[in-house]
């Protein structure tokens, strides 16, 4: 029982149940970790019903009202600490990042690694099905964050990571209160200023066929303005 899958959840029912049955056919005994934040949808509901067929590696979170990305990973981090998980992972629901590359980010991380993230602007990775604009404000993001942190990670805000624990016992985290795009740049941030080894491994992101995106300007506002906060960390 060593590795720990976190996917937080907001109405996401066309996606969990096929996302869950995906993680638990692969190599490697991984559990899973729903964060629910008290979606309408049944959601969570989905997911409870699942827990009868996988026992002990299916968990679930709940908690009331749509409380943000960034608090949905630390307590998922911290429930992870708790139950003494050793490799711990974030990754959407929505099949954008894809399963079968948690063996790829595992592995690395199990050969030396601290943080591994599945990059979509590392040598070998690419985006599918995005358009344009999201394209350009996501590289342009990646660009602006490395010009003023000089955080050596080609795709910063990725949301496809895995931790070593001893980063997460690390890092503080209820120092750490960015929710989006900024909330995946300051943990990488955090974990690379206290000298811990990034590694990045190219995977194929595809946008989400079902379900509804919660990508907002608040969230892209976010980012900006927190790189600049971060560097007074």
């Amino acid at each position: 029982m060593n590795k720990l899958v976190i996917i937080p959840t907001y109405n996401e029912k066309e996606n969990i149940e096929k996302i869950a049955r995906k993680v638990f056919s692969l190599p490697g005994d991984f559990h899973l970790l729903v964060v629910d934040d008290g979606s309408p949808d049944g959601t969570a509901d989905i997911i409870k019903g699942l827990q009868q067929e996988f026992g002990g590696r299916l968990h679930i979170l709940e908690r009331k009202g749509k409380l943000g990305l960034g608090t949905a990973y630390i307590a998922g981090f911290k429930w992870a600490l708790e139950r003494d998980y050793e490799y711990i992972f974030e990754m959407d629901a929505d099949f954008s990042h894809n399963p079968d590359d948690l063996p790829r980010l595992y592995e690395a991380c199990a050969k030396g690694a601290d943080v591994v993230v599945g990059s979509r602007y590392t040598t070998g990775g690419k985006v599918v099905n995005w358009p344009w604009d999201r394209i350009f404000i996501s590289k342009g993001g990646a660009l602006y964050t490395r010009l003023i942190l000089w955080m050596p990670v080609n795709d910063p805000t990725a949301g496809f990571v895995c931790y070593n624990r001893k980063v997460l016992t690390t890092i503080p985290l209820d120092e750490v209160h960015f929710v989006g795009y900024a909330f995946q740049i300051e943990m990488k941030y955090r974990a690379w200023r206290l000298g811990y080894k990034i590694m990045e491994v190219p995977i194929t992101f595809q946008d989400r066929i079902e379900g509804v995106s919660k990508m907002s300007s608040n969230i892209i506002k976010e980012a900006m303005i927190g790189v600049w906060k971060m560097k007074g960390f």
